[in-house]
């Protein structure tokens, strides 16, 4: 008879990394706490661009938080790929992934282009609104992060699912898990929401790593040593 184990290691790493989800969204819920004046006030968005809280904001929070969102949807997908949901979660795992690393790209844009036009504007120099018009907001980047940012929306919504179809007892922190990061993917046009939206999903991703981590649920408990069925026995 073969055994399949699932390391020590591997399962104290999935345990681990279920805590990178609520981290996420306390970087989520910091970086939304301020937001840049719209672009027609473009003396107030310039000083605003310069500052050293929107380049950490973009440089920590956004573009590491998302770093970090996709370490954190492998472990919970590692709690999940048991159950009833796997390739609902690993669809979300896809998703998630693909949605961060364009959303990456667009706050590395405005991390590394908007403080250099918004210094050049207060210095003088003209014709910056027209340059911003064209590279930070321009067609190809726009199009990118409004489509990243509904593809995170979607993302969400799939996992959630998973998470609620793993088990009745997962099924409202997988409401939670859906609601709050749609929630804050929809800030885009209410940016009100997105700070409440952030911590909410800290909250109730710190609650399911709990959850999570007590085993059981159909989800992935240590496993470190369980055998799997025996092969069927040949007839000849």
């Amino acid at each position: 008879m073969t055994t399949n184990t699932v390391s020590p290691v591997g399962v104290r790493a999935a345990r681990a990394g279920l805590w990178l989800l609520p981290a996420y969204g306390v970087l989520l819920g910091l970086s939304t706490l301020t937001h840049q004046p719209p672009v027609d006030e473009f003396d107030d968005y310039a000083r605003y661009i310069t500052t050293d809280v929107f380049l950490v904001s973009h440089l920590g929070a956004s573009i590491f938080g998302a770093a970090i969102a996709i370490l954190g949807v492998v472990a919970l997908t590692s709690h999940l790929i048991g159950g009833r949901a796997a390739r609902t979660a690993v669809t979300g795992l896809v998703l998630t992934s693909v949605a961060n690393v364009f959303l990456s790209a667009a706050f590395g844009s405005a991390a590394f282009v908007q403080p250099g036009i918004g210094r050049a504007h207060l210095a003088g120099v003209p014709g910056m609104p027209d340059l911003n018009a064209d590279t930070a907001y321009g067609p190809a980047l726009f199009a990118t992060a409004i489509g990243a940012t509904l593809l995170l929306a979607v993302a969400a919504i799939v996992m959630g699912t998973a998470i609620a179809r793993t088990h009745p007892r997962l099924r409202w922190y997988g409401v939670a898990y859906a609601v709050l990061l749609s929630l804050f993917a929809a800030g885009v046009v209410v940016p009100a929401i997105q700070p409440v939206a952030g911590f909410g999903f800290a909250v109730a991703t710190a609650a399911l790593a709990v959850r999570l981590r007590r085993g059981g649920d159909g989800a992935m408990a240590d496993q470190s040593a369980t055998p799997q069925s025996a092969p069927r026995p040949d007839p000849h």
